[in-house]
This record gives structure tokens, sequence and C-alpha cells, in this order.
């Protein structure tokens, strides 16, 4: 235990904060068959605001890389052990993601762990997908200049553009062999043939010719990218420039990225489950204009008055997660006659009163507003868990 909100960007804190806060929302629904538009993600191209979640942890990722790595790269000299410490909390935190998914939910009668879990565990997750940009991100900047890690990241992404449109991926359609070539329609793409290839039985679901898993092997990949535009993002706030340019140049770099992915959204369309290039840059763009909104609102302006909720969930991500995303999964697993602990909570507090489609929607603000009290006995214990 630490106090670590010493020394800290406020508006990093609290940018962190709204994300994780909108992930437990967004993931948390009373009831995944009543659930309003904007809090799903797009059936496939195109994007909500639920699509802003992950792309912006990310890019929170790459952000605090830059104050954490900061001044030892700024004075040449690595620390010694600090390529251990990376690869200590990426297993860290990949475990922590592979915990996560032994972890049934509502388990039907005759449900056997060993063979209905443990043997088809998902292996990629959101964690894990953290977990290994955050490795090969750190490589990155730890070991290139800035302008190396400017062509590093549109590398990755021209690479994987260039794969996902040239490779040819062999179908077998009604016993007939097939090539499709730059398919980039959800039951046949490159990714997921990759993903089939090297995870079948362990992704996050059996599609009808491949299986399909949205944080996948191959569109791990361009993630990478959306973390290193979060650290030169960073580095751009830790320069030390006047406020006002500071500010304008977040606004005017995510400006560009919003204007650049829209442009490429044509070739190769703006989509979450693949991790396109366009998402990337549209996605590094919205976080961008996130962060420069809250570093004019609050380390410019100081209105900080609203800020502690947030911050109260910026300081801790990874234990929130997990804890909320535990709960969530004991909660269904706990059976209530015929029905789940949650669907219980969900049908006699909130739909008795709300409907199933607002209490749908009541039930996922109890329960970030639940574990806001919970983080913020955390917060005023000083207890802040650092991976």
């Amino acid at each position: 235990m630490q106090d670590l909100t010493k020394n800290r960007l406020l508006s990093l804190d609290v940018f962190r904060g709204m994300t994780i806060a909108g992930m437990i929302l967004v993931n948390n629904p009373g009831s995944w068959s009543h659930v309003y538009p904007p809090l799903r993600h797009a059936e496939w191209h195109g994007w909500t605001p639920t699509d802003l979640v992950f792309p912006f942890f990310l890019f929170i990722v790459g952000v605090a890389m830059a104050y954490s790595f900061g001044k030892f790269m700024e004075s040449g000299e690595k620390p010694k052990g600090v390529y251990w410490k990376v690869v200590r909390r990426t297993l860290i935190i990949f475990g922590l993601g592979l915990f996560l998914q032994l972890i049934p939910g509502w388990t039907p009668e005759g449900y056997n762990w060993f063979s209905d879990t443990l043997a088809k565990v998902r292996i990629m997750g959101v964690l894990q997908r953290i977990a290994v940009v955050y490795l090969f991100a750190s490589l990155i900047v730890l070991n290139f200049k800035p302008r190396a890690q400017v062509f590093w990241g549109i590398g990755l992404l021209a690479g994987y553009w260039l794969m996902m449109k040239l490779v040819p991926v062999p179908v077998m359609q009604d016993s007939v062999a097939n090539t499709f070539v730059g398919s980039l329609d959800k039951e046949i793409n490159l990714a997921a043939y990759v993903d089939t290839k090297i995870l079948h039985g362990h992704t996050w679901k059996v599609g009808h010719y491949f299986d399909y898993d949205p944080e996948g092997i191959l569109s791990t990949i361009p993630a990478i990218g959306t973390a290193l535009i979060g650290f030169l993002s960073g580095r751009w706030l830790r320069q030390g420039k006047p406020e006002y340019q500071t500010v304008s140049g977040l606004f005017f770099a995510g400006v560009s990225g919003l204007l650049i992915g829209s442009i490429l959204d044509i070739g190769f369309p703006i989509n979450k489950p693949l991790w396109s290039p366009s998402y990337v840059i549209f996605m590094g763009g919205m976080a961008l204009i996130f962060l420069a909104m809250c570093y004019y609102v609050i380390d410019i302006k100081q209105h900080t008055a609203w800020t502690k909720p947030l911050v109260i969930f910026g300081v801790n991500p990874i234990a929130l997660y997990m804890l909320a995303e535990t709960a969530s999964r004991l909660l269904s697993l706990i059976k209530i006659s015929s029905t789940s602990l949650q669907g219980w909570i969900y049908h006699n507090l909130f739909v008795s009163w709300l409907g199933e489609l607002n209490g749908s929607l009541g039930y996922a603000i109890f329960y970030v507003l639940f574990w806001l009290g919970v983080m913020a006995i955390f917060y005023k214990r000083k207890v802040f868990i650092k991976i």
C-alpha cells in the first residue's frame, strides 16, 4: 500500500476513471436482451459509444507508460531490472485475465468445471490483450527513439492491413474448398482463421467457418499501435510546454486522427473486433480529444470539484476491474430457484418498477455506484493496488 495520489496528472486519473466506469457499465446490464443501442458494441463495421471504452483504456496504458518510463528514458539510462518488471507485470495481468475465464457464469444441470470450463478456457480476453499490448509497446518505447516509435506504429498498422487484405484464407464450403483474399466478413477473415488454427476450442465463440474472438491473436498487433499513440501523447504532456500549447497540440492531433481514420474507413472499415487500422487512428483521435478536454477543464481551469468519484475509480483500475468482473460472475453462478442471484436482483429490484429496458440500465448504474462505494473505502484508507 502506498499513496499514489501525489505527483500524478489529475486529468489522466479522471480520464482513466471515466473509462473504467464506462467499462463496468456496459459489461453489466441487468439483461443482455434489454440494452439501449449506444450501450452495445457495433455488430460488425462501424462504432457506438461502447466501442470507445477498450481503445481508451489501451491509450491510457500508453500515456501512463510515458510517465512511468519517462524519467530514465530522458536520461538515457535504464534502471536495473526494468525489463523484468515489464515481464512480471505482463504475466500478472495475463494471469488475472485467465483467472477470470476460469470462473463460470450460469451453469446448467450436469455442468462439470473440468470438462466445461477448464478444458475450453478462453486464452485471450480483455486483460490478456492489455498484457500483451503493454509488453510489446514497452519493448518498443524502451529501445527506440520517438521517431522510430512513430514508424513502428505505422508499420504495425500497415503490416496488419496488408496481411488482412492480401493473405489468402482457405475455407471449406459445402465440402468444396474455396479461397478468399481480402475478405473482412464476420464469418470469413484472416484474423478468425489464425485464431482457429492456434486457439481452436479456446476462443470466445465457435463460428460456422472459423472461431471468433474479439481479442484474438492477429488483431492484437494493431492494438499495440493504440498504446503507442497514448505513449506519444503522454510524452507530449511531459515536455513542459505552455499549457495552452499542450492542450492545442492534443486537440489538433485528435481532430487529425478523426479525419484520417474516417478516410481510411473507406478502404478498411472502422471495426472493433478486427481492431482495424482505421479504428486505431479514429479512436486514437477520440481519446486525444477526451484527454485534451480533461486536461483543459481540470489542469488548466482547475475545475476539480466534480472529479473525486472518477479519481476514486481511476487510481485503482485493475483492482476494480477484477473485483467487479469476479463479483459479476459469482452473481450469475449463485442460483435462486430457477434463476441466478443477478437475475433475481434485476427482476425484483429494478424490472418491478422500471420495466425491462430501463431496469436493465438501472441495474448497470446501480452496479457502478456499488463499486464506487467499495473503492471509496479503498481510497479513504489509501489502499492503492499497484501491479
